[in-house]
């Protein structure tokens, strides 16, 4: 196991505490309002809404950190650039 994936994991759970310890403090309710996918306000604890942003960013990293790869592997094939 690398160094970097022990990393990686190692701030990923201090991510997820600063997110637990936000929920824990933060039960009042809050208005979300995105009018591009709803037209009503939402009204939930701030602790769920913090949630739902961190994870949409969870997602949205993992898709654009995962790349497409190349099927042929990596670098230029031989005899063309």
């Amino acid at each position: 196991m690398s160094f970097k994936a022990v990393f990686k994991a190692i701030v990923f759970l201090g991510i997820l505490f600063v997110m637990l310890y936000i929920g824990m403090n933060n039960g009042q309710s809050a208005d979300f309002y995105f009018p591009v996918l709803t037209q009503k306000k939402i009204t939930t604890t701030a602790a769920l809404i913090y949630f739902g942003m961190f994870a949409v960013g969870v997602l949205a990293g993992t898709v654009l950190a995962s790349g497409t790869g190349n099927a042929r592997g990596k670098g230029w094939p031989k005899g063309e650039k």
